[in-house]
C-alpha cells in the first residue's frame, strides 16, 4: 500500500474513531449528569453496559474522561496525516520536526491499543462491564497501528523526537511543564470529573472501620449552636454510617454546629409505615441508643452501633461494658414502653414530614436527602453560618 493510500485509510479510521469518541463523551455526560435520562442504546444487559462503564471510576485517567482522551488522540492522528502539507505554511515551520509522521502514527496507534487492552481488562475483571463502542475503538487503534507501521517506525519516531527536542529545547520544556501541570491539576483535583471526585470523597469514609471523631455524651455540638442539624437516620443503613462520621468531623471542625438525632429505622418490627423490611435489627439498635442516653452516652453508643452492628442482647452488653454502662439498666430501658413510645413518636414525625429515605437531615430547616461528599456538607453548613 503506497503512502497516500495509507494516509487515506488512517484518516477514515480516525474519523470513525473520532465520531465514536464524541458519542462516548455524550454517553458519559448523560450517564453521570442527567439524573432522569434513559439508558443509552449500548446498555443492553448488566454486563454489556456502556452507561455502567461510564459511571465507574475507571472511566477516567488523570482526572480526564477516557472519551475526551479518545477525541484528543484521533484529532492528533488526523493532524499527523496532513502535517506534511502544513509544513509549507510560514508560521508553522516548526512542524518540520515531524519528518516521518506515519511512524508517529504507528507508534501512537500501538500505544493506544496497548492502553486499550489494559482498559479492557479493568472493564471486564474489575467493574464487570463491557462497553461495545469502546471495544470498537480498541480495534480501530490496532488497525491504525498496523496500517501505518513500517520496519523502522519505532527508530524513526525516536530519532525525530530527540532531534525535535534538541532543536526546540526551550519550547519542548515549556510544553512538558504545561502538560505535566495540567495533568497534575486534573489528576489531583478531579474537577473535570466531579462525580468521581464525589465518589472518592465518600469512599474515604466508607473504608473507615470506626469513627475517629467519636464523642461520648448525649450532646453532639454546643447547646446554643446557631447551626442545628436535625438528622433522621437508621443504624443499619450503610450510608448513615458514613454520614455519622462526617457529621462528627464537622462538629469537631466548626464551633457552632449541633446535631440532633432522630431514630428512623426501616424495620417493620417497630415501623408500621413501610411495606418492605429493609433493615432488620434497626429497631433493636434504636432502643439501645435511647437506653444509653438514659445513662448519658447516646452518641458513644450510636457510633458503636454503626461500627459493630449488634443483633442480639449479648453483643449490646459487650458494647455497654466497653462504654462503662450498666447492662441491667440498659436492658430494662430498652424493653420499656417509654422507649417504644419515643420511637413511635419519631417515626410519626418522619411520616408527617414525608421522609422516605435515610439519611435525611434538616440544616436550619433546609432539607438534605442522602450522603453528600464532605466538602459539599461543609459548604452547606457554612452557607447556614457555620464557623471554625
Amino acid at each position: 500500500m503506497n503512502i497516500d493510500k495509507k494516509k487515506l485509510t488512517v484518516q477514515i479510521l480516525a474519523l470513525i474513531g473520532l465520531a465514536l469518541s464524541i458519542k462516548l463523551a455524550c454517553i458519559y455526560y448523560v450517564a453521570n449528569y442527567e439524573k432522569y435520562a434513559l439508558s443509552s442504546f449500548c446498555s443492553i444487559s448488566e454486563f454489556v453496559d456502556c452507561d455502567g462503564a461510564a459511571r465507574s471510576t475507571v472511566s477516567q485517567f488523570w482526572g480526564i474522561p477516557l472519551a475526551y482522551w479518545g477525541i484528543f488522540f484521533y484529532i492528533t492522528i488526523l493532524f499527523l496525516t496532513i502535517v506534511d502539507k502544513l509544513k509549507g505554511i510560514r508560521f508553522l515551520k516548526f512542524l518540520e520536526v515531524f519528518k516521518n509522521p506515519m511512524s508517529y502514527i504507528a507508534v501512537l496507534g500501538t500505544i493506544a491499543f496497548t492502553v486499550s487492552m489494559v482498559l479492557a481488562g479493568l472493564s471486564i475483571f474489575k467493574i464487570h462491564k463491557l462497553c461495545i463502542l469502546c471495544v470498537i475503538t480498541y480495534f480501530i487503534d490496532l488497525i491504525i497501528a498496523l496500517v501505518a507501521f513500517s520496519r523502522n517506525s519505532i527508530i524513526d519516531t525516536f530519532r525525530d523526537f530527540i532531534d525535535g527536542a534538541k532543536k526546540y529545547t526551550k519550547t519542548f520544556i515549556v510544553l512538558v511543564i504545561l502538560a505535566a501541570s495540567f495533568l497534575c491539576y486534573s489528576g489531583l483535583t478531579y474537577n473535570f470529573v466531579p462525580h468521581i471526585k464525589r465518589s472518592k470523597s465518600i469512599m474515604k469514609y466508607r473504608k473507615m472501620t470506626y469513627n475517629p471523631y467519636r464523642v461520648n455524651g448525649n450532646q453532639l455540638g454546643p447547646e446554643n449552636a446557631s447551626v442545628v442539624v436535625e438528622l433522621y437516620s437508621d443504624f443499619v443503613c450503610p450510608l448513615c454510617y458514613i454520614h455519622n462520621i462526617m457529621l462528627h468531623q464537622a462538629v469537631s471542625e466548626f464551633s457552632n454546629v449541633k446535631v440532633v438525632h432522630h431514630n428512623f429505622p426501616f424495620d417493620k418490627e417497630c415501623n408500621p409505615y413501610i411495606s418492605v423490611n429493609m433493615h432488620p435489627g434497626a429497631c433493636f439498635m434504636s432502643k439501645a441508643a435511647i437506653a444509653a442516653r438514659n445513662q448519658g452516652n447516646y452518641w458513644g453508643m450510636s457510633s458503636m452501633l454503626y461500627e459493630n452492628q449488634p443483633y442480639n442482647e449479648a453483643d449490646v452488653w459487650k458494647i455497654a461494658s466497653e462504654l462503662g454502662l450498666n447492662a441491667e439498666k440498659l436492658q430494662q430501658d430498652m424493653n420499656s414502653q417509654k422507649t417504644m413510645d419515643e420511637i413511635e413518636t419519631e417515626l410519626k414525625k418522619a411520616q408527617d414530614l414525608g421522609l422516605d429515605a435515610t439519611p435525611t437531615m434538616f440544616v436550619n430547616g433546609e432539607k438534605i436527602v442522602g450522603v453528600k461528599p464532605y466538602y459539599e456538607l461543609k459548604e452547606i453548613l457554612v452557607k447556614h453560618g457555620a464557623k471554625k
